[in-house]
């Protein structure tokens, strides 16, 4: 793909993770945000505001189609939690001018698990029954390049992997310099996840709200949360109202938990609930507002927070020298987070990115 031509974004208000600047002039060189504007061309904003490009804490791959999607909608990277085998791994990589992507790999399960009785195209490499297996588990996702490792907790006696198997995959990972992310979408599941001494914590649970003394727990160590309320409220759908969803994140942020932004986005034919690529996070973020946490912070856990909690040093802010991953905005979304949903342009390294919101 040929380089992309210098633009200069003149008169736009920046966010700067914490509030709007004043109207300045952002140069995107290339895949880089710049510092010089000479021989430029001029895209006058008007007073428009930019955003870094938007981060997606939990979503699953299957084709190039889920990045473009994501990318019309200005998330311009995906954080996968379960993409095999490696050869399509290997081909998403390979996807230019789109969002960019990190990735677990081949996530861990229990052997009787819900991952294990409904996601029966998951590969019986999976599976782990005892330590030995999370040792091995981990070593093979390293050796195939994964960013990270995702394992599915489940209540105690519900099939998911035992304790000690759990924290064995969180401290053998660490000896190989990656983070775990633990899906937890029951009460009991979600306090071994807090036990297990992960990094993440992804999900919140269906059948009640995080007590107390698991935040307290989350928040001595640091743990972070990824609740995917979009995806928790399309499973309950019908079934129960929203409000335990809500109270959780409203309890995990007045704690001081760190929060990011995720969706748990998939086009799965054996997921539990389909949830659409990239607008779905505009959806998250609205939720979350709903759940007490105020525009500036959704914004932040939808940008610079999970690119510093996933070593994603070269994005996340709009700064010279990171990635030109930058959506433009109509509105002010530090005040009305439905705000950005009125995308008037987006880059993705550079590159410009047609929104969904304009076909």
């Amino acid at each position: 793909m040929t380089t992309p031509a210098k633009t200069a974004l003149t008169n736009v208000r920046v966010f700067d993770g914490n509030r709007l600047t004043e109207p300045r002039t952002v140069v995107i060189d290339g895949r880089l945000i710049g510092i010089d504007p000479a021989d430029a061309r001029e895209i006058d904003a008007a007073g428009a505001v930019l955003l870094p490009g938007l981060i997606d804490a939990h979503v699953h791959l299957n084709s190039p189609q889920n990045l473009h999607a994501l990318a019309a909608w200005g998330v311009t990277t995906g954080l996968d939690m379960a993409c095999w085998p490696t050869e399509l791994v290997a081909s998403l990589r390979q996807v230019t001018g789109s969002a960019d992507f990190r990735t677990a790999g081949v996530p861990a399960i229990g052997p009787e698990g819900n991952h294990a009785r409904h996601m029966l195209s998951l590969p019986t490499e999976a599976v782990i029954r005892v330590p030995d297996d999370a040792r091995r588990h981990v070593a093979a996702r390293a050796a195939e390049g994964s960013d990270y490792i995702k394992v599915a907790a489940e209540a105690p006696g519900a099939g998911g992997p035992a304790q000690e198997t759990l924290r064995t995959l969180v401290t053998t990972a660490q000896e190989h310099g990656l983070k775990t992310i633990v899906h937890a979408a029951t009460a009991g599941a979600y306090a071994m996840a807090v036990d297990s001494g992960a990094e993440f914590i992804t999900h919140i649970p269906l059948d009640g709200v995080v007590p107390p003394e698991d935040i307290a727990a989350m928040k001595a160590v640091g743990q972070v949360a990824i609740p995917t309320i979009t995806m928790m409220e399309g499973i309950l759908a019908g079934k129960a109202p929203l409000t335990h969803l809500l109270a959780s994140v409203t309890a995990l942020h007045q704690a001081g938990i760190e929060i990011l932004a995720g969706t748990d986005a998939n086009t799965q034919p054996d997921s539990v609930n389909a949830v659409a690529h990239g607008e779905s996070l505009h959806h998250e973020l609205e939720l979350m507002a709903r759940a007490g946490i105020g525009a500036v912070d959704i914004l932040r856990s939808a940008t610079i927070l999970p690119a510093r909690a996933f070593g994603l040093s070269d994005r996340g802010a709009v700064e010279p020298g990171l990635r030109a991953d930058l959506v433009l905005i109509d509105g002010d979304p530090t005040t009305d987070i439905t705000d950005t949903r009125k995308i008037r342009a987006i880059w993705c390294a550079g590159h410009p990115i047609t929104p969904a919101t304009s076909a």
